[in-house]
């Protein structure tokens, strides 16, 4: 039986990693009881379906541009403050939607918290890499994977719950104060659990996304624009995947039932985490993120070919195997950026990653006007070709000192 010691170094955990984790799942867990309802609280306080679309539309774009000044901040600032300040920043989100019950001020408060975990992505992704030591830092990137699911699992039930309560325009005004009490006390964690800063660095550094980008390394421009494609691969089904369940398929499922398959596809994610994490620190991450990448294309094929709950079953456990590469694949641009400045460069990789995704959206919604084998198949061709570009040009790091 090993011990609690032996079990906190097997995974990486150490006192600034407990003060992370800490954040992840305080902060997501009000974030995701309060955000996964605003659709309802939006037409309860008078907004209007056009005004649902425009938030879905800004998340989107918000993720997109939120991550580079994630990383120049974490870089300029260190990680420790700027963590907090993002923190805050989520906190005085969740105060405005709070205090003023009304569309205008969830467009408001919006800005400030929604994009919450894709600016403080590269500042975590950096205290990983600062805290750790190399053959270590997948192992942490897959805990970190793991413990941001528990949030998502759990938030949208208790805000399910409070609403069920207090109704529509009360219950989500409560799931935003807990949100708010729940950021407060991950802040106190922070401050208390993460290590002080390093000293500033004495020149600014770059922050212009069209001068950082010919510094980009190019072993990290080869997995991005594998991942781009690999990316269009999942983003064009995406949002007809429930359509395809619930729908079209010879034997449609019921609500419960697709809400079972979700779950099935995150245990699967979640159960494989730590063990690829321990087998990546041994075997290299490229055969990793590679297998990821297959997963990813299969999915749409398989889909494709499920006309039941049961073999829709197989295809959600498929869905679930393409995300235990992705801790893999996020400690790789981070190994792959230049030294300095890692934190900035993962930022400015995720900006071009997901403004080149959102048009897998637009032309997904294209493609299913000619019909879903159509929009399945061209998406898994977007999984080919960004396999086998990876399979040719990604590239491993080498662990400087291998574990024995």
């Amino acid at each position: 039986m090993r011990s609690l010691e032996e079990i906190a170094t097997f995974l990486g955990l150490r006192r600034s990693m407990a003060g992370m984790l800490a954040m992840v799942v305080l902060v997501g867990l009000g974030e995701r009881m309060a955000d996964r309802f605003l659709p309802i609280y939006l037409l309860a306080v008078g907004g209007s379906t056009l005004a649902v679309g425009l938030l879905n539309a800004m998340e989107n774009f918000l993720g997109a541009l939120y991550a580079l000044p994630g990383g120049y901040l974490a870089d300029r600032w260190g990680v420790k403050r700027s963590l907090i300040f993002f923190n805050l920043l989520s906190m005085a989100g969740f105060s405005i939607v709070f205090l003023f019950p009304t569309w205008q001020a969830v467009f408001v408060g919006a800005i400030l918290f929604l994009s919450w975990s894709a600016i403080s992505l590269p500042a975590t992704m950096s205290l990983i890499n600062q805290t750790l030591p190399f053959d270590k830092r997948t192992m942490g990137a897959s805990v970190h994977a793991m413990v941001k699911r528990i949030p998502m699992a759990l938030g949208p039930l208790a805000g399910g719950l409070a609403i069920s309560w207090l109704g529509e325009t009360e219950g989500v005004r409560s799931a935003f104060l807990v949100a708010l009490l729940l950021a407060a006390l991950a802040l106190y964690l922070q401050i208390r659990l993460i290590a002080p800063d390093s000293p500033a660095p004495e020149h600014d550094p770059e922050k212009n996304p069209l001068r950082l980008w010919p510094l980009m390394p190019k072993a990290l421009r080869q997995l991005l624009l594998a991942d781009i494609l690999i990316r269009f691969c999942e983003q064009i089904p995406y949002a007809f995947v429930v359509i395809w369940c619930m729908k079209m398929v010879a034997e449609p499922v019921s609500a419960l039932q697709f809400a079972l398959l979700t779950s099935i596809e995150m245990v699967t994610a979640m159960a494989l985490y730590i063990p690829v994490g321990w087998l990546s620190e041994r075997w290299g991450k490229k055969g990793f993120v590679l297998l990821t990448f297959l997963f990813f294309t299969a999915f749409p094929v398989i889909l494709s070919q499920c006309q039941s709950f049961w073999p829709l079953v197989l295809a959600f456990i498929v869905r679930g195997l393409k995300e235990f590469g992705e801790p893999s694949r996020k400690t790789l641009i981070m190994e792959l950026a230049p030294s300095g400045r890692k934190a900035t460069f993962f930022g400015l990789y995720y900006l071009v990653r997901d403004l080149f995704v959102t048009l897998g959206a637009l032309l997904g919604a294209f493609l299913w006007q000619w019909g879903a084998t159509t929009t399945f198949m061209t998406a898994s061709l977007f999984g080919i070709a960004g396999t086998l570009w990876f399979a040719r040009y990604g590239q491993d790091v080498d662990n400087p000192s291998p574990p024995h």
